[in-house]
């Protein structure tokens, strides 16, 4: 029996049999596939609904589609593996398992397995398609891979949702179980107008396959949204506006362009279906609005739904609220007036309309007035709701008044009612007449003149006048009765030098009113009256807003002091001003009022008569009015929630002219509003008419602040949730913003547009109430105002991703919280970059200098760079094949820089196609363009072909001009080519159009390489065709003749000639001394030694030789050859041969000037001395060889054996020579050069310091050389000789020596 690896077709099947039966059993498998049986194992169901007690698992088999073969065993609980026996080889069975409760069956889960077949693992479905594309639906199409060998029991579907790419995350939305035989399938439950991309995997008993091919992009359809605004919540804004707030949709639940997707704000009147208004609102990030224009003291009912261009979703529920209180809008209705006595009106009216009462009525005010006047209307307040009339006092006599009423609320005073109401109180007997005067006196007779009465208190009917003498004993008086249009009156028959009283008085139709009584003098002798005192203020008459003056009266002049005036003023810069100028003439002082709490003031009187004023008196000394309260209250600013037990209150001190003082400090009154939540009101009656409109509320509580520099002040340990009044101004209490901002910011670059943000939430202290999300902020390094962009998160998350970034930017983040009060302070900025990505594309691609065969191409940097900028890469290709072929060219620009390229090797009149890229970690999209060589329409024509000339290393190229196209030619320009590689380029350009001939240096030309030139016309239609190639020519330099290489080698044989005969000169020189010293030796040996006379010259002229000529010249010192004994003695002579002859001429003058001076500076070059040189001694002989010398002439001795005249050549190492000076550095003089006499040859002057001799020095000379080339001149010293010298080392000597 063989023992298989299962190979198991699974088609899962639920089948539901109640409520509360069992789900299907998990993990179905099978192991241990034999041909007559196998091992089928399971798991406990998810879902047991009840306890798997007795029987608590069914299993049953049989042959596929052969019912009546089935086989049906039941299994206890804890029972989760059977072995299935007694199966036929090579058979498929289907094999089911269910669990069992007391309720009965679960659900079957079932499986088809085939014996005999090994099974494997599935392939991925191919040919995934898309279609019925729907907005939360797709139907899938496919062709099912490899099945395994077995059947296919689950198929399933993931999806990228939104972000489409490689790296995206691949997420489960599909499986279709137990259809084996599917070919398609639907999706179902995806998001509307969302990006999704597909892929499936198929399953098997052996396991899931791998993923198969992605499918192409596609979006759902748009649909209305599915949710609507949440957390609606409803304040008072003002008396007429209602601030909505609710939470904004988030993006996935938009179901259409984000664009088109806003908020609709629906409000009317609550418990009212009448009057309903909607307000849409576009922004889709919107969390607030304020209804305006809404009704005083108004509750309403409000809702929202999200709207998108599909249509909208759902309402949320409706949340109520009610405007603020606010004035009444109207006055009282059906007021009327009533005249009850002459100084009082009864004022009666009705009730404020419902709609217009806008709020609590706390009281009413009558305003009233003298309509015939410009007086300040009068306030008389009547307290509370339920009184509606009142009884004016007070009044003026026979006044016409205009009377209105109006209603006032907490706010405040509402509108007057209209029309206002006039009213007059009755008549009364009138007051005294006013303004009497006597300007004539006589002796006998005087002229009085007077004013009607202030107070008339009805119409005046007539005046009656009184006069007497002003005696205790006089008791007849005059009277007259005048008519009521008299203002004047003459008394006369008077008696002289006496005082009279004037009584004058006015009648209505009361009867005579109260007499004004003047005294008056019947004399000629008047005059102004004195001054009075300097006026005194007593400290206990000064008031906050008042003084008391008192003063003494002067001398009246003899004519009574009519009245008096008092003026003031304010220190320490203020003019004068009159207080009164009608205080009663009998008064010593008066009470002056209206003046500003604590300030300064000086004071003065002056008195008037019928003759004139008086002088001012002196004036009072400074006097300050006491402190009072503040005349303004101070502004309140803002009242804003702090906490949500706390509120922050700023307000704007009063002016400092309206402080009265030293400001100590502020109160702060408050009280809840105990009527916000109510939805009626009951009315309270107060019978006490003294109860005031404080009463109906909660009473004020009190906070008092003694700093006085305070503008703002924390109001604490207030309730939640409730409305508060801050005299008077009103909030909210249980909202505040959160008061800190998110902790431990930290930005994480994802990838090159993605930047992961985290944080965390406020310290729960400072929240004030839920966090309902984040706004994150964020915006490029330095460019704040130019950039910075918002992401609303409206759900309480501590993190975000930050996504659609510009690749390697670095970007600052700051985030902030906010709840339902709104938003809290930001965090401060943290700094975070962005990965790099592939560039943009360049940012333009430009081309010039088009030839037939070449362009210059440039382009710009990308506007996005993402990242460094590595280089670039450029391929371009015919757009068309060149003869047959099509070539594609790829050239890689390393760098961020150059942004240009010539590019040479394009064809006459083909087109090309251009594209570049930019590359930082890989390329970026591609910039292309296309561009056809030759000459465009309009360009000239080609020029004549041109010729070379060559002048040195110059090269000039002439040619004609051609035709000039259709505008005339601005310039030419020429192209070069090497011979052997056959691409053109620019060589010169602007070369101006007048020019036919341009001429270069070889300097610019590779040197030893043929070059092909061509001249090309411009005009402004472009590079026109080009001319012919010039004659081909080589760019080898012409090299002068002395850098030539058979120059080199003749001058290098000349020189070579030179040293060789100079080497046999000096040999010649050397054996020539030897054989004179020798034959000298023996025939004077004992001869006395002269001393050589000045002047003396041996010369050599021996055919093709050199003369020499040894001239010794007389210096500052005595010239000797050789000192022996402390005697200078002559050389012995030398040998005479027939071409040398001695001569004691001296040396030519010319060499005189040639001479240096004993100071003179030589220098020698050891370099430059010869290797053949020798003794410069003509009188050294070498001791060893000098007895096997002959005694025969040295001439005739080299020249007639070749031996001796070559020998110097077979010459070895080793063998000695003639001695010769041995080269030391000597102390040089300060001198220069001697140049020698001779045309062919120089000469040197060396002379060691302290030498009393010049000594000839050897001497190079070539006689090959041109006159102007030089020979070199050779400097040596010599040791101390050993020819007759003492012992003593004398220094060396100098000489010079010269070829003639």
């Amino acid at each position: 029996m063989c023992n298989w690896a299962s190979a198991v077709q699974l088609s899962l099947s639920q089948i539901g049999l109640g409520k509360k039966a069992p789900g299907a059993v998990g993990h179905l498998s099978f192991t241990e596939i034999l041909d007559t049986s196998l091992k089928v194992s399971w798991k406990d169901p998810n879902e047991k609904n009840g306890v798997l007690t007795g029987t608590a698992t069914r299993i049953s088999w049989e042959e596929f589609n052969r019912t009546n073969t089935r086989v049906t065993h039941y299994l206890p609980n804890l029972t989760q593996e059977y072995r299935v026996t007694g199966l036929t080889a090579l058979t498929t069975y289907t094999i089911q398992v269910a669990g069992m409760t007391s309720k009965g069956q679960g659900q079957l889960s079932s499986s088809t397995i085939s014996s005999g077949v090994p099974p494997e693992m599935p392939g991925p479905p191919t040919n995934i398609a898309i279609s019925n594309i729907g907005p939360r639906s797709v139907a899938l199409q496919f062709k099912p891979g490899y099945d395994g060998k077995t059947s296919i029991s689950r198929w399933q579907v993931e999806a990228q949702i939104g972000i489409i790419g490689e790296n995206e995350e691949w997420v489960m939305v599909h499986q279709l179980p137990n259809e084996p035989d599917a070919r398609s399938l639907e999706v179902l439950e995806l998001n509307p107008y969302t990006s999704y991309r597909f892929r499936m995997r198929q399953v098997n008993i052996v396991g899931t396959s791998p993923p198969s091919q992605p499918s192409r992009k596609i979006q759902t359809l748009q649909a209305p949204p599915d949710i609507s605004p949440y957390n609606v919540t409803l304040r008072t804004a003002s008396e007429t506006s209602l601030w909505l707030r609710w939470v904004p949709l988030p993006e996935w639940e938009y179901n259409g362009d984000q664009e088109l997707v806003g908020y609709r704000v629906q409000y009317s009147r609550a418990a009212s279906k009448e009057g309903v208004l909607s307000h849409v609102i576009s922004d889709r990030l919107e969390r607030e609005f304020t209804i305006e224009d809404l009704e005083e003291w108004t509750e309403y009912e409000v809702r929202v739904q999200a709207i998108n261009g599909m249509g909208s979703g759902p309402w949320s529920q409706p949340v109520q609220g009610r405007t603020r209180e606010s004035v009444p809008s109207c006055g009282p209705t059906n007021v009327s007036a009533f005249a009850t006595t002459s100084s009082s009106i009864l004022v009666r009216w009705g009730e404020v309309p419902q709609a217009d009462r806008n709020g609590l009525i706390l009281g009413y005010k009558v305003v009233y007035k003298d309509k015939g006047s410009d007086s300040v209307p009068q306030y008389w307040v009547v307290e509370g709701n339920t009184s509606h009339s009142v009884q004016l006092s007070g009044l003026g006599k026979y006044v016409l008044y205009e009377i209105q009423v109006l209603a006032f609320t907490r706010i405040g005073d509402g509108r007057s009612s209209r029309p206002s109401i006039l009213e007059r109180t009755l008549d009364d007997v009138p007051g005294p007449p006013v303004g009497i005067l006597f300007p004539e006196v006589r002796t006998g007779s005087v002229r009085l003149i007077w004013q009607p009465p202030a107070q008339p208190n009805g119409i005046i009917l007539a005046y009656q006048i009184t006069h007497r003498r002003n005696t205790s004993n006089s008791n007849a008086a005059t009277v007259d009765v005048l008519s009521p249009s008299a203002r004047q009156y003459t008394a006369s028959g008077l008696k002289p030098e006496s005082v009279y009283v004037f009584r004058l008085t006015a009648q209505t139709r009361k009867g005579w009113g109260e007499a004004a009584e003047a005294l008056v003098v019947t004399t000629e002798k008047r005059a102004r009256p004195q001054p009075a005192s300097r006026p005194t203020v007593p400290q206990e008459d000064v008031q906050a807003r008042s003084v008391m003056l008192s003063w003494e009266p002067g001398s009246d002049g003899l004519s009574p002091v009519r009245y008096y005036t008092v003026q003031y003023r304010e220190l320490p810069d203020s003019n004068w001003t009159v207080h009164s100028a009608s205080v009663n003439h009998e008064a010593s002082s008066y009470i002056v009022d209206s003046l500003k709490p604590f300030t300064s003031y000086q004071f003065r009187v002056k008195a008037t008569n019928d003759i004139g004023d008086s002088e001012y008196s002196q004036e009072s000394e400074a006097v300050t009015t006491l402190q009072d309260a503040p005349d303004k209250a101070p502004t309140i600013l803002s009242v804003t929630p702090h906490t949500t037990t706390s509120v922050l209150v700023r307000w704007e001190p009063p002016a400092e002219k309206q402080i009265n003082g030293v400001l100590l400090g502020f109160r702060v009154r408050y009280r809840e509003l105990q009527y916000d939540h109510l939805r009626s009101f009951t009315i309270r009656t107060i019978n006490s008419p003294a109860s005031n409109w404080a009463e109906l509320t909660a009473p004020y509580s009190v906070r008092n602040l003694s700093e006085s520099s305070l503008t703002q002040y924390e109001l604490d340990n207030l309730s939640k949730h409730k409305r508060y009044e801050i005299r008077l101004s009103e909030v909210f209490v249980g909202e505040a913003v959160p008061t800190a901002p998110p902790q431990s910011v930290t930005i994480q670059s994802s990838t090159a547009t993605q930047l992961d943000v985290t944080w965390s939430p406020p310290p729960l202290d400072s929240q004030n109430g839920d966090i309902q999300g984040y706004k994150i902020y964020f915006w490029e390094f330095q460019l704040q105002n130019e950039t910075e962009r918002l992401r609303t998160m409206f759900l309480p998350e501590l993190g975000v991703k930050i996504k659609n970034l510009t690749g390697y930017t670095t970007y600052m983040i700051s985030v902030a919280a906010f709840n339902a009060a709104g938003d809290g302070p930001r965090s401060p900025p943290t700094r975070g970059r962005t990965q790099q990505a592939a560039p943009s594309r360049p940012s333009f691609l430009h081309f010039s200098e088009l030839t037939t065969t070449s362009v210059n191409m440039s382009w710009g940097e990308p506007g996005q760079a993402n990242g460094i900028i590595e280089g670039y890469r450029l391929v371009y290709e015919p757009c068309t094949p060149v003869d047959g072929v099509s070539k594609i060219v790829t050239v890689d620009v390393k760098g961020s820089t150059p942004l240009w390229m010539k590019i040479k090797d394009l064809a006459d009149g083909v087109t090309y196609n251009f594209r570049i890229r930019a590359k930082t970690l890989t390329y970026g999209p591609e910039m292309e363009a296309n561009i056809t060589t030759g000459p465009g329409e309009g360009a000239p024509g080609p020029p004549g072909e041109p010729f070379i000339s060559r002048y040195g290393t110059a090269l000039t190229l002439h040619w004609t001009s051609g035709d000039p196209g259709r505008a005339p030619i601005t310039c030419y320009v020429i192209e070069a080519r090497p011979s052997d590689e056959g691409l053109w380029d620019i060589l010169i350009k602007d070369i101006p159009k007048e020019v036919t001939s341009y001429t270069l240096n070889l300097d610019m030309l590779r040197e030893g390489v043929t070059y092909d030139f061509r001249v090309i016309g411009v005009n402004d239609y472009g590079y026109g065709s080009p001319s012919a190639p010039s004659p081909s020519i080589s760019a080898q330099k012409v090299s002068p003749f002395y850098e030539e290489w058979w120059f080199l080698v003749v001058i290098a044989l000349v020189g070579l000639i030179f040293i060789l005969l100079l080497v046999f000169i000096l040999i010649i020189r050397g054996q020539s001394k030897k054989y004179t010293k020798k034959a000298d030796s023996g025939s004077h040996s004992n001869s006395t030694s002269l001393p050589l006379s000045h002047g003396e010259m041996v010369r050599l002229d021996e055919g093709r030789f050199p003369a020499l000529e040894l001239n010794n010249r007389r210096l500052s010192v005595k010239n000797s050859f050789c000192r022996k004994n402390g005697i200078y003695t002559r050389s012995p002579p030398r040998p005479s041969p027939g071409s040398l002859h001695y001569s004691d001429e001296d040396v030519s003058t010319k060499y005189n000037d040639l001479i240096p001076a004993e100071n003179s500076s030589l220098t020698e070059k050891p370099s430059e001395i010869s290797d053949s040189q020798g003794s410069d001694s003509e009188y050294e002989v070498d001791q060893n060889r000098g007895g096997q010398q002959k005694t025969h002439s040295f001439v005739n001795h080299y020249i007639s054996d070749p031996t001796y005249y070559n020998s110097w050549r077979r010459q070895q190492k080793g063998v000695s020579r003639p001695p010769a000076y041995g080269y030391t550095q000597p102390e040089p003089l300060q001198g220069g050069l001697i140049q020698g006499l001779a045309p062919q040859c120089q000469g040197t002057l060396f002379r060691p310091k302290g030498s009393r001799t010049p000594t000839p020095s050897l001497l190079s000379c070539s006689v090959s050389e041109p006159p102007s080339q030089h020979g070199t001149l050779l400097y040596s010293s010599r040791p101390p000789s050993s020819l007759g010298c003492s012992s003593t080392q004398q220094p060396p000597t100098a000489g010079f020596s010269s070829f003639v």
